[in-house]
């Protein structure tokens, strides 16, 4: 029952993340749409880009670990999901290097600077090998989902990229086991 539990709470804020990532884009191409300047001109560019190659997703769009969770990419961010029974909690995810690890701390810092530690508990989630939080080390890519409550962030979820893509790569899988 805990687990079902778990699992549609995990869905609900899945579904909440998505929906504020569509709001966001269709609202900043209303802007766009309206706000643009009549006369654009170029901008210049280093060098042509190149098209994705025919059948695989580019960087930051779907599942894996560039698109992690429906997220499109983003780094970190916040947002408010209604709690069961009533208000509402605060939200944070975050993709980046750990630049520490403790049993009850771990600290990321993401490709942009944006640094944050977050606390680790007895019910935060580690997808990482055998050992748990034990297997994360400072240098792995890492995605971490946290609740927020008076500036402190809480772990719910850490899932180490860097353990599962090795992981991948000894089990022989390209994508995953699928």
């Amino acid at each position: 029952m805990a687990l079902q539990k778990l699992t549609d709470k995990s869905w609900r804020v899945a579904g909440t993340v998505a929906a504020v990532v569509v709001t966001t884009a269709a609202g900043g191409v209303a802007w766009a749409t309206t706000s643009a300047d009549p006369t654009p001109s170029p901008s210049p560019s280093a060098s042509p880009s190149a098209p994705a190659e025919s059948g695989k997703p580019e960087a930051g769009h779907g599942p894996g670990r560039r698109g992690e969770l429906g997220f499109g990419g983003a780094l970190h961010g916040e947002f408010v999901v209604e709690k069961d029974g009533g208000g509402y909690q605060t939200v944070a995810s975050q993709r980046g290097e750990v630049t520490a690890v403790s049993t009850d701390k771990i600290t990321v810092k993401s490709a942009d600077g944006y640094s944050r530690e977050y606390t680790l508990t007895e019910d935060t989630l580690v997808n990482a090998a055998r050992d748990g939080i034990a297997d994360v080390k400072a240098g792995n890519q890492v995605t971490v989902i946290a609740t927020v409550a008076d500036g402190k962030a809480t772990a719910t979820r850490v899932n180490d990229g860097t353990v599962r893509d090795a992981a991948r790569e000894k089990w022989g899988f390209k994508r995953g086991p699928r």
